[in-house]
């Protein structure tokens, strides 16, 4: 009997096995909760796992390795930072939708929020990944009210699949800097679809 299809959703403590994203991770929310008159709270980064018809996908968004991109399921890239530099793979990012694909701190993740769904909408949350706006990763050149980055390409897809990214938000005590981003733009397309073209969302379990 095939595998049940799934999305999960992996919130990673921000700067896990990287002492240096870690360290300047703590100090741009410290100086967030200064400027914004509330308590630093821990910072993380999404990733999704999804369960298809026996496959394990991982949809990500990682900075550009050194290795060619093909076997790692890359189906878009974008600049970090500013664009005119983002020819050099240094400044780069890329979005990948790998079948028996691996996350390097999966480990470091707490427990998945998972969320059971019909095939049907598995297959088609994985086709929206094509689709994922690359904009400029640290900018808020998209004007949604905050910066663009991998925590936007995880809500814009949950948020674009129907599912209910309030349920599948940050942890208690954390922030996903770039989640509400994701949101908000992916809505902007939702609002010129009629309700009834979109389906039911489904909530974590």
């Amino acid at each position: 009997m095939d595998e049940p299809c799934s999305v999960e959703v992996l919130w990673i403590p921000l700067g896990a096995g990287q002492q240096v994203v870690r360290r300047s991770g703590r100090i741009f929310e410290a100086l967030s909760a200064r400027r914004e008159r509330r308590r630093p709270l821990d910072l993380y980064h999404s990733a999704l796992i999804v369960h298809s018809g026996g496959a394990r996908v991982v949809v990500e968004m990682t900075p550009v390795p050194r290795a060619a991109g093909v076997e790692r399921g890359v189906v878009a890239t974008g600049p970090v930072g500013i664009t005119f530099v983002g020819r050099l793979r240094w400044f780069r990012y890329e979005i990948r939708c790998w079948p028996g694909g691996e996350i390097p701190d999966e480990a470091e993740a707490l427990e998945p929020l998972r969320v059971a769904l019909p095939c049907d909408d598995a297959r088609r949350l994985l086709d929206l990944v094509v689709s994922v706006p690359t904009p400029v990763w640290g900018r808020d050149s998209m004007r949604a009210g905050e910066m663009w980055n991998s925590n936007s390409v995880t809500s814009w897809v949950l948020e674009r699949a129907g599912l209910d990214t309030a349920a599948l938000g940050p942890p208690p005590g954390g922030r996903a800097p770039g989640w509400d981003a994701g949101i908000a733009v992916a809505r902007r397309i939702d609002e010129r679809i009629s309700p009834g073209d979109r389906g039911e969302g489904a909530v974590a379990s």
